[in-house]
């Protein structure tokens, strides 16, 4: 494995031309060539991601915003509620006229009602680079120009985990970055057990930069030592070939009554660790209860989850036996807390691993939503890195991320979340830079209704996404190719000087110089700026990790020297295993951060909150959104392969995997025999929701009553002004639930959902997603 996952770095190739750069999805080198711009991957990643080639052609496509431009409404009729949102053209202008505008807006804002009544979006993948991160950006500017905004907390991809995991085992990083490695996985591990697999498509992705793709060859290295890899998933492809996985294939949605009946197992057998639960856990005897069926009637055994899962009972048996007395894995994706009652199966995956005695041991325990990104399972960095302030806020309400169309659409009303009831404010400004909620939020037709809510939506975006076509004010910002930054992760060793590759594209602008020169109409330029310029800010983020090294008496180039360089290998901690492993060690003295100190199996304090969506302990609770007639298939609405969310969709590689022009959504053989549709039709998929087009492949890799249709094709509606348009391009956003996991979290639940679908027969429509307005 040190081939795979270690340093020294063997350098970016910088020769003919190519200057250094980094993205979300890999380190690479590019330049500006005579056929246009040519990438080329990082010389040490022994698995590169094809992500890094949707770069040439969205440099210059027809989908980049060439100038600011102003909603025709919003000019003629000022700011206000507006349904024409989406519906309405728009002006160009100048760069002077849209900030004056803009300026003259927020400056009414702040002065009439106040930052609180200013919504600061931004959720989204921007940037790579630590000082051209538009989520820091615009909360500085907020924060300092406004005196504060009303911001949102969690993600759509965690939201039910990292509210829950700190509360029963430890802080969300502990668990993910500070937990079970490749490393380990490769040396250790006997069994892993993937509640929804570890796709290479989500870990081919990191927040910030990653250098080196380990995820594949730590899998093939486990599997020739030894290693098992069990799947349960209804998709085959969530685990790679490398691993050589037993599919198990369940009933979507029903992994918690799996994991009932494996542990029903094991205690019924005598094949539990009831030493490490009496030792290392807290409220055993309570869940033993339930599971045993003394509080509630029902024994959680074998033959009642199958019934349940469609896993035989003879096979959940089996399972037990195999995992008892192995250095035994339990992972749980993200993907089953992106559902109805998210937070069970998260917690009930812990207790899993708790019955087995696995946690805190070297490839053992539990490693929630291993895979799920680049750089969980990695080793921490031991310096800082580039960090840019936001400021203080001075507005103390905040959502759960999820639940903006609610705010929008019922201000002042209340809801429940982790364990208070909160009044959603009433919001008349929303400013977005970096994201696409028209990607990440589900029900967009309940979301443009939202949207048409507020006086004024403001975007910095780089192309013609569907939010930027809702907005009010466009404000084109650059590409991640078109200026300096430094990229990084904490958990990837290598720091990149990203020198810019190409100029702008049209009037487009950084970020940092559009918010200094609003902030200046605002009166706050040299508070937002401190005097500094771009490149002054890179040198200024760049010193707390020189000093450290230096420190440490460690190589400290200068910034100048960093920057000819293109990159710099910096110390990582050893790979310890955490605070779990600690605790594991010596429980009495490295206490778990849970009210107990302990494992919470049981939690008091989540039981006194008295939601019935989520007591205190791991349940099985039905769900409300099944097959039904008029929608009898499940949909997986989950991540894509060939781009990050629904980022430079129009891009080669992303428009390389599509056919016809149209997302290609999965269904299996004996569903797609029963409503005569063959490989490569055109489908509608539908639901009391709404509906959109896609093409089919058709493969027994999906569990049948299943249809799997990526995120993140832009969505293009056939007729705008229609209340519930038919999508012609297949975002299945269009047909998710906008609902909370539970009162505990309000996570998202866009991951799965019921469909109808048939073959579609009428003239097909064009794809427009990527006109230029």
């Amino acid at each position: 494995m040190d081939d795979t996952i270690g340093f020294p770095d063997p350098g970016l190739d910088l020769s003919d031309g190519f200057k250094p750069h980094t993205s979300h999805w890999g380190v690479f080198s590019a330049r500006q060539g005579a056929a246009g711009l040519e990438v080329r991957a990082y010389a040490g990643d022994p698995d590169p991601n094809g992500i890094i080639d949707n770069f040439p052609g969205a440099l210059r496509h027809q989908a980049r915003i060439a100038q600011p431009a102003i909603r025709r409404g919003w000019i003629e009729r000022g700011p206000g509620p507006d349904d024409r949102r989406g519906r309405d053209d728009f002006v160009s202008v100048s760069w002077e006229k849209a900030l004056d505008l803009l300026g003259d807006e927020l400056g009414r804002i702040r002065d009439t009602r106040g930052p609180a009544a200013v919504f600061g979006g931004s959720y989204g993948w921007s940037s790579a680079g630590r000082f051209h991160h538009a989520q820091s950006q615009v909360h500085r500017f907020l924060n300092i120009a406004m005196g504060g905004y009303v911001r949102s907390v969690n993600t759509y991809s965690s939201g039910a985990s990292s509210v829950l995991l700190p509360q029963i085992l430890a802080g969300y990083e502990d668990i993910t970055k500070r937990n079970v490695t490749w490393e380990q996985i490769a040396a250790e591990t006997d069994i892993v057990l993937a509640f929804g697999g570890m796709a290479l498509k989500n870990s081919m992705v990191a927040g910030g930069s990653i250098s080196k793709h380990v995820e594949r060859g730590a899998m093939a290295a486990a599997r020739a030592r030894g290693c098992e890899f069990i799947l349960v998933s209804p998709l085959r492809d969530d685990l790679p070939v490398e691993a050589g996985a037993e599919w198990m294939s369940c009933v979507p949605g029903t992994d918690t009554a799996l994991m009932l009946g494996i542990v029903h197992t094991l205690v019924s057998e005598k094949l539990h660790d009831q030493a490490f639960l009496d030792r290392y856990t807290e409220g055993w005897a309570i869940f033993l209860r339930y599971l045993n069926g003394e509080s509630d009637g029902q024994a959680k055994h074998a033959e009642w989850a199958a019934a349940i899962s469609g896993v035989s009972a003879d096979a959940i048996r089996k399972l037990a036996r195999r995992l008892a007395g192995k250095r035994a894995l339990v992972t749980v994706s993200h993907s089953l807390q992106r559902a109805e009652h998210g937070e069970q199966p998260v917690w009930m995956g812990m207790v899993l691993a708790a019955a087995l005695g696995q946690i805190g041991l070297p490839g053992g325990g539990y490693a929630y939503s291993l895979g799920a990104i680049g750089y969980y399972g990695r080793r921490v960095n031991d310096v800082p890195g580039p960090t840019l302030g936001q400021g203080r806020n001075g507005v103390a309400d905040f959502i759960p991320v999820a639940r903006i169309a609610d705010m929008l659409l019922n201000p002042g009303t209340t809801y429940r979340y982790n364990g208070e009831t909160r009044t959603y404010p009433d919001i008349r400004l929303v400013y977005w830079a970096g994201g696409n909620p028209f990607h990440h939020h589900q029900d967009i037709n309940r979301l443009r209704k939202a949207f048409a809510k507020v006086d004024t939506l403001v975007v910095h975006e780089l192309a013609w996404t569907a939010t930027a076509r809702h907005a009010d004010i466009v404000l084109p910002a650059t590409m991640t190719l078109e200026r300096e930054d430094i990229g990084y992760s904490t958990n990837d060793p290598l720091m990149v000087a990203m020198h810019r590759i190409a100029e702008p594209f049209g009037l487009a602008r950084d970020d940092y110089d559009i918010f200094a020169d609003l902030a200046e109409r605002l009166g706050a330029r040299e508070p937002f700026t401190e005097g500094r310029t771009s490149r002054q800010w890179l040198e200024h983020l760049y010193e707390p990790t020189r000093a450290s090294l230096a420190k440490r008496g460690l190589e400290a180039p200068s910034f100048e020297e960093f920057w000819a360089r293109g990159s710099l290998v910096v110390p990582q901690q050893p790979d310890d295993g955490g605070r779990l492993r600690r605790f594991r060690e010596d429980p009495i003295n490295h206490a778990l951060p849970t009210p107990s100190g302990r494992i919470e199996i049981y939690s008091a304090k989540i039981e006194r909150h008295g939601d019935a969506d989520c007591p205190g302990h791991p349940v099985w609770l039905d769900k409300s959104d099944v097959p039904k007639p008029g929608a009898p298939c499940f949909l997986v609405a989950n991540q894509p392969v060939t781009r990050l969310h629904s980022q430079l969709d129009f891009g080669g590689h992303s428009l390389g995997s599509k056919h016809r022009g149209r997302e290609v959504a999965r269904m299996n053989p004996v569903d797609a025999q029963a409503r005569g549709i063959k490989d490569g039709d055109i489908i509608r998929l539908f639901n009391e929701r709404g509906a959109c087009l896609a093409a089919v492949r058709v493969t027994d890799g999906i569990a049948p009553g299943v249809v799997q249709l990526p995120t993140g094709a832009w969505y293009d509606p056939m007729d705008p002004e229609d209340e519930a348009p038919l999508c012609v391009h297949g975002n299945p956003n269009v047909l998710t639930r906008d609902v909370g996991t539970s009162s505990l979290a309000q996570g998202c639940t866009g991951q799965l959902t019921t469909v109808e679908v048939e073959k579609f027969t009428g003239n097909l429509p064009p794809i427009r997603a990527f006109d230029p307005v």
